[in-house]
């Protein structure tokens, strides 16, 4: 937070640029709004020094009031259906500024209007169906004699068509720095015994619990109630009642570290679509190993990140402020150009959620402990008050489109049959709906019928565009499906294709990069080998330069979509890009195999 900022909202020792952070404006600013068009009462002058936000915007979650006490029956009406239209343009969440004028001047309240207006805002939501949580208040400084408040105010309600608020969060960060016991710690509730019992739960295998390294992509859940208090598995025993008594639920994408399992990580990066990624780096050895490589990856692909500094109980405060210093060294380099704002306090944490969502330039800064418990509230706080990132109009416009299905896992499930776990990219998808999956290696699909659908462990009728849930396809042939497969509505005319033009730089190469040359390569939840069948007005490419490429896979074709990102690498060789041009397969198979029909 900068200087403006932390004057009035006390501690703070990071950087900020002060978005939705209570702030000064300039002099300039200050001079022009001067005599706004305010409601003051008798004894408050306006003055130089007046604090501003910025002016009230029409679209967003955001909502400023002056005061809201005893409004008519008229007015209160008005106000309702206000507060549904900021709940809807947050899905679910808005926040309320009081004793702020539209103009973003901090007025303040006195003790009894304060009072008043919280009152009123309580029967709102109580008329809409919504919780409030006061966030936080402030006095704010002025010449006058009577102490002015202002508040910040959460309002949450979950839509009537959704079971709870769901937000991706990819963890990142080098082998043993931590994630998968900083998870285990917010989950299960229990702190962690310095031994690695908190992650105990996570782990999938039996050699990831003898060698204490995540290898495969787990999830886990934290929600949080209406009442922005947590829920996790210390008061609940299944996901199933998490699920019922969570407004808000955080699911956690636990990523494996160690630089062998690299091509994982990128698969959950780029498959799973996460709103954010924690990187978690270790207080006492800092940026080490993978870190540098899993921050550069969530950059390339354009996912928001934040900063965790786990382990401080094992290091001296100089050492923690060291890795600090050096973690913002890197984060404001050319390359990243990124705001560090360190979190060391609620207030923080509250105005770290807030820029965060609204500049992705800003990256918060935490450092906890998974033993001591140190600073853990404080990304409780984070996590309750973070909003999504797509707005409600967003989402409703990949719902009127044709259904598609990215296919990220294939399990056999006794008595149930087979079952698919991955993303619904657009549409909306229903118990007994018909869909094709494919494309096979002829580039055919086959007919299925969606058996019942699972979010977070919990069922659930209705899947919509952006959602991660599991789906039931009953006696579905196993052998049929494959990682990196859809699932589309049967009017949908998927561009199959063998080949594919790529925009791309090259990131880091040790030799050259020319025709013939064979990397991987990763588009959503496609991964496979492709070669480089021609690079276009260049023979070769060198480290940093740019090219359009023509890649060709080697073993099936796949669904793709002109746009989308594209990441290839190759021992050290890495780079990025998106789809340009698709050379399409001559036309959509249907499959021959209409026995499948009844699956």
């Amino acid at each position: 937070m900068d200087a403006r900022v932390s004057e009035l909202f006390g501690s703070g020792n990071g950087h900020g640029s002060g978005h939705q952070g209570f702030g000064v404006a300039p002099k300039k600013a200050s001079a022009k709004n001067k005599k706004p068009k305010a409601r003051f009462s008798r004894n408050f002058k306006p003055s130089n020094n007046t604090p501003y936000l910025p002016p009230e915007a029409e679209e967003g979650n955001i909502e400023y009031k002056l005061k809201l006490v005893n409004p008519t029956q008229y007015r209160f009406e008005h106000l309702a259906t206000q507060m549904k239209w900021r709940l809807q343009e947050g899905r679910g969440e808005a926040v309320y500024q009081i004793g702020v004028e539209d103009n973003g001047m901090l007025v303040g309240l006195s003790e009894e209007d304060m009072r008043a207006s919280l009152k009123t805002l309580h029967r709102l939501a109580e008329k809409v169906g919504a919780d409030i949580a006061v966030l936080r208040e402030r006095e704010v400084d002025y010449d006058s004699d009577i102490p002015r408040k202002i508040a910040e105010v959460l309002i949450r309600k979950v839509p009537d068509d959704q079971q709870f608020l769901d937000l991706r969060v990819a963890v990142l960060g080098n082998v043993d720095s931590g994630k998968s016991t900083l998870l285990g710690v917010l989950t299960q509730g229990e702190l962690d015994n310095g031994r690695g019992r908190a992650r105990l739960n996570l782990f999938r295998h039996l050699h990831e619990i003898q060698t204490g390294r995540t290898s495969s992509i787990s999830f886990e859940i934290l929600g949080f109630n209406s009442k922005g208090e947590v829920v996790n598995y210390s008061e609940s025993r299944t996901a199933e009642e998490i699920c019922e008594s969570a407004s808000k639920m955080i699911t956690f994408i636990d990523l494996a570290g160690h630089h062998k399992y690299l091509k994982t990580t990128i698969f959950g990066l780029t498959s799973y679509c996460p709103d954010f990624a924690m990187l978690v780096v270790s207080a006492n050895t800092g940026i080490a190993g993978t870190t540098r490589e899993h921050l550069g990856l969530a950059m390339a692909l354009k996912v928001p990140i934040f900063i965790v500094i786990s382990k401080v109980d094992l290091c001296a405060r100089a050492t923690v402020e060291r890795t600090v210093r050096q973690l913002e060294r890197v984060l404001k380099q050319p390359g990243c150009n990124k705001v560090p704002m360190v979190v060391s306090s609620t207030d923080d944490a509250v105005t770290a959620a807030q820029q965060f969502a609204q500049s992705p330039s800003i990256t918060p800064i935490f450092t906890l402990s998974s033993v001591s418990g140190e600073s853990l509230d404080l990304l409780k706080v984070f996590f309750n008050i973070i909003p999504p990132l797509s707005n409600s109009k967003e989402q409703e416009e990949l719902m009127q489109q044709l259904t598609e299905f990215q296919v990220d896992e294939i399990y056999t499930v006794p008595e149930v049959g087979t079952v698919v776990g991955g993303t619904l990219y657009s549409g909306i998808c229903r118990e007994g709906d018909h869909l094709v999956v494919g494309p096979t290696d002829l580039g055919q699909f086959h007919k299925l019928t969606i058996g019942s659908i699972q979010r977070n462990r919990s069922a659930c009728r209705v899947l919509k565009a952006g959602q991660a849930a599991t789906l039931a396809l009953g006696d579905f042939d196993r052998s049929l499906l494959r990682k990196g497969m859809v699932m589309v509505s049967p009017e949908m005319d998927p561009t199959i294709c063998w080949m594919f033009e790529a925009e791309i730089v090259l990131l880091f190469h040790a030799k050259t990069f020319h025709k013939g040359f064979q990397v991987t390569v990763h588009i959503g939840n496609v991964r496979q080998t492709a070669t480089v069948e021609a690079v276009y007005g260049k023979e070769e490419l060198r480290t940093g330069e740019k090219a359009v490429v023509l890649f060709k896979f080697i073993k099936h074709p796949e669904y793709l979509k002109v746009g989308a990102k594209v990441l290839f690498r190759q021992g050290v060789t890495k780079g990025i890009g998106h789809v340009t041009k698709l050379q399409p397969i001559a036309q959509y198979l249907p499959s021959p195999r209409e026995d499948d029909d009844d699956a």
